[in-house]
């Protein structure tokens, strides 16, 4: 019980809690020029990131062998696909997925407009940025769309003017 004490006031320590609001500042920057100035599109990252809950540095092993890397949260089953396109070695792809924020939303960017691109369904590309499984990604579409309504409101669906 003492270790458990001692670990959640560490975790609540200033320089813990500075070193998280400047993982999202950090993380928000890198999203917000991602997205271009698409309101949209920053939404959506937004809650991507809100639903993976990743962080610079993450290296978190799957039941089938592979990897969740970097905030937000990229399967390394991608790092070969994305080293091929940027021409660039895998070893160098991880690395950049795992340590740089803004090269790791850019690849969330890409994996969702893809999937976006393909299916022409948003929520169906918000699931594939998941899994290839249909089951998977309606659960994971709809998990997506409670945070965006924690993070903006229900409002967040209603058409714009």
């Amino acid at each position: 019980m003492t270790a458990l004490l001692g670990l959640a006031a560490l975790l609540l320590s200033p320089p813990a809690l500075a070193l998280n609001s400047l993982h999202g500042e950090v993380v928000g920057t890198c999203i917000s020029r991602s997205a271009g100035g698409h309101a949209w599109l920053e939404k959506t990252l937004w809650a991507l990131h809100d639903q993976e809950r990743g962080w610079v540095g993450a290296e978190v092993r799957n039941s089938d062998g592979s990897h969740d890397l970097g905030p937000m949260q990229i399967n390394s089953w991608w790092v070969n696909r994305i080293a091929k396109l940027i021409a660039r070695p895998d070893w160098q792809v991880r690395h950049w997925l795992i340590s740089d924020p803004c090269f790791n939303v850019d690849a969330a960017r890409w994996i969702f407009l893809s999937g976006l691109a393909s299916s022409r369904n948003y929520w169906k590309a918000v699931g594939t940025y998941h899994s290839p499984t249909e089951r998977r990604q309606r659960a994971y579409a709809a998990s997506v769309a409670r945070r965006m309504i924690q993070r903006y409101g229900a409002e967040v669906f209603r058409e714009a003017p």
